[in-house]
């Protein structure tokens, strides 16, 4: 395949075209703004975004749905203005899909939520629509790597003994391994079956709670100083919400189209991630 990808050189885009490249697909990395002509192209994929680990000040949301859903826009565009237009659409969306929801399951049809991040979800979703080809919105969760996203960020105060549970630690946090977020996107790429939403998430969900534990296990390091949800939402505000926000997320739809997942426990995923 010729794959056109946003966001080729982020921490989830890198390993995918490094993946791409391996399997002896040609890839084409896209810049910011307009995207240009798509013709010729077999298949894109949209990572693009600005960063949702900031202080959510007013200019930083309006930049964070503009990078979104207007960019999404402009692609989409563009793929049905090709000719021959590209064969399938793989756009990212997240977790945050669903909002705040406690211990409520989460397939694919769970509607969505009614915060911020809900509302920018949909919104990046219903962009994605406008290309006229075979779509795919990839609902991520937290995607465990040492090399980035949450995981690097939380590893320093592990490694120092200073890790535990956030908020309480009774929130649900929809993890997956690289390797198998890619997996999605390759399979969501190649295989016309998909289409739809699919939640990037392993088949086991852990609460806050669990998840500390087995980081602590993973390190050899104790991980019991709580972190009251008050001082986070005195550090960080509303983005807060990110990490005392529960969803128990589960993958229904990339089970059903056959998907072998990698890591399906927690502590696995760890020791792949830290080793």
């Amino acid at each position: 395949m010729k794959v056109a990808v946003t966001g080729a050189s982020g921490f989830i885009g890198s390993r995918l075209c490094a993946e791409l490249k391996s399997r002896g697909d040609e890839v084409v990395a896209l810049p910011r703004g307009a995207p240009g002509d798509l013709s010729g192209i077999d298949g894109v994929v949209n990572l693009a975004g600005e960063p949702i680990a900031q202080r959510w000040t007013a200019a930083a949301k309006e930049r964070m749905r503009s990078s979104r859903v207007d960019g999404t826009k402009a692609l989409a565009a563009a793929i049905a203005a090709s000719d021959p237009r590209p064969r399938v659409l793989v756009s990212a969306s997240a977790a945050g899909y669903y909002g705040d929801r406690g211990a409520e399951e989460l397939d694919e049809s769970a509607p969505p939520g009614d915060d911020f991040l809900a509302s920018l979800c949909v919104d990046w979703e219903l962009a994605a629509d406008g290309a006229g080809v075979r779509g795919v919105k990839v609902r991520t969760g937290v995607v465990l790597d040492r090399g980035g996203g949450a995981l690097k960020q939380m590893l320093p105060p592990f490694r120092a003994g200073l890790g535990g549970p956030i908020a309480g630690g009774r929130q649900y946090m929809p993890w997956i391994s690289l390797a198998d977020v890619v997996g999605i996107y390759l399979a969501a790429l190649s295989d016309e079956a998909w289409s739809g939403p699919v939640n990037a998430s392993a088949p086991s969900p852990a609460t806050n709670t669990e998840f500390t534990r087995a980081l602590g296990r993973a390190l050899k390091r104790p991980a019991v100083i709580p972190v009251p949800a008050l001082a986070l939402k005195a550090l960080f505000g509303e983005m807060s919400t990110v990490v005392t926000a529960s969803q128990r997320m589960v993958p229904a739809r990339p089970l059903e189209l056959g998907y072998k997942f990698r890591h399906v426990a927690v502590d696995d995923a760890l020791a792949a991630a830290l080793h």
